[in-house]
């Protein structure tokens, strides 16, 4: 799918996730690749940008004002963003990079979810002033930014790993939201990408300009259950759609921040996928994933940052990122956008720690998910789809491979054993109606 100048994102009348402007459901399955266009030249961008594309990514998460010195270093081309790091005055050289991103993205149908800076530009510093901001000259940021980019495929993401606090943090941000709907005539949706652990709506759920909540679960420790955060949000009112826009990273050092030195053990695939799981089927209407050395553009020529060790191009081809790809095909193969969180569905089987089964149901009780991160057994009521003839399949997160395994007509409790346990060996059960499947 090619995305035109028309191709616009909007959320769905139910608010529970997005759609595309003529009603088709979109899954927002996002990367992030924070220093994407401080640190690559446009060549590098292509190759980034194909392989993603080809992984099944569809929102590419990037800032224009970037954190590792992103002020004062150039990038590749020797432009800085900003004319003596002047938010009202751009450097055109600077963000014609991020028009070609932007065009290159589209060609093949993804959207940039853009960050126009990162958080430590605006965050109160030690003198008391919001970095190099004011709620002044947010506004022309922010209307500059939405100016350029009014007819380009993107989603506009404030904050920037920062909480805004302070009433003169909020007026930056509030400034920086109303320069954007002023540029862009309100042609785009606009989320907030918080502190981590932290979720935009303590921050902004009742913000007229916050279209849908991000959390950032973080990278804090193994089975840290993110699925929370989306429990939290799906309850509020009024309702917007959320997801999860910063969880554990594939090998970023696990709880690195709580340690005075970068550990050795590593998030690996198996964490990456059990928050993917857990967070969409308690109710979020899609997942971003990340990569310790994707986010900085790490190779062996620059500092690492929280010990990054693989060259970035290498990186893009770890377990994690296939395996993302694999969960966006499966909840495309089914009408996704009908599901609802469904714990009382598990009538017996973990209910907490690293083996916590996780159920979405479709409202209509036409097939049901339920996933078991470690293979362990649960039991359900197969009456929960709504048909004489009940199908059950196990899918594996790990390879994207579905097989069946049986079809009643007495749909009753019934105790599921996975195929293998254990950690690494997560499952995925599909119950639905045996008749809206085709026929051999």
């Amino acid at each position: 799918m090619v995305l035109d100048r028309s191709t616009r994102l909007r959320v769905a009348a139910n608010r529970r996730y997005l759609e595309y402007d003529d009603g088709r459901p979109f899954f927002y399955l996002g990367d992030t690749a924070w220093e994407l266009f401080h640190r690559l030249r446009r060549e590098e961008i292509e190759y980034y940008v194909e392989n993603r594309a080809r992984k099944g990514f569809t929102v590419i998460q990037a800032v224009a004002l970037a954190e590792l010195s992103g002020l004062d270093t150039p990038n590749v081309y020797g432009e800085r963003p900003l004319i003596d790091n002047d938010p009202t005055r751009p450097n055109d050289a600077y963000f014609k990079l991020i028009d070609v991103t932007v065009q290159m993205l589209g060609r093949w149908g993804m959207f940039l979810g853009l960050l126009p800076t990162w958080g430590c530009h605006w965050k109160l510093n030690a003198g008391g002033q919001t970095g190099i901001f004011t709620s002044e000259t947010a506004a022309v940021y922010g209307r500059f930014l939405g100016e350029r980019y009014r007819d380009a495929p993107l989603i506009w993401i404030l904050g920037g790993d920062q909480n805004a606090t302070d009433p003169r943090e909020r007026a930056v941000i509030e400034a920086l939201a109303g320069g954007l709907r002023q540029g862009d005539d309100g042609q785009h949706l606009i989320t907030y990408h918080p502190r981590g652990p932290g979720q935009s709506s303590d921050l902004w759920h009742n913000a007229e300009w916050l279209d849908f909540n991000m959390s950032q679960s973080s990278h804090g420790a193994r089975d840290h259950d993110n699925g929370l955060f989306a429990e939290h949000d799906y309850g509020l009112i009024p309702p917007k759609p959320t997801l999860d826009g910063e969880p554990r990273y594939e090998m970023i050092p696990v709880g690195f921040y709580n340690s005075d030195t970068v550990q050795v053990r590593r998030f690996d695939d198996a964490d990456v996928r059990q928050a993917a799981y857990w967070s969409l089927l308690a109710g979020a209407c899609g997942h971003t994933y990340g990569h310790n050395s994707v986010w900085q553009m790490w190779e062996p020529k620059r500092r690492p940052v929280i010990g990054a060790c693989v060259p970035w191009q290498t990186a893009l081809d770890h377990p994690g990122a296939f395996q993302m790809g694999y969960m966006r095909r499966l909840f495309e193969s089914r009408p996704f956008h009908k599901l609802a969180p469904a714990q009382a569905v598990i009538l017996d089987g973990p209910r907490n720690g690293g083996a916590k089964i996780r159920a979405a149901r479709a409202i209509d009780g036409s097939f049901a998910f339920i996933y078991s991160p470690r293979g362990e057994p649960f039991t359900v009521h197969q009456g929960i789809i709504a048909a004489p003839r009940v199908c059950a399949s196990w899918f594996d997160p790990r390879y994207g491979v579905e097989t069946p395994l049986h079809t009643t007509d007495t749909p009753n409790i019934q105790t599921f054993v996975p195929p293998t346990a254990g950690r690494g060996c997560d499952w995925l059960l599909i119950l639905e109606d045996a008749t809206n499947l085709p026929k051999d």
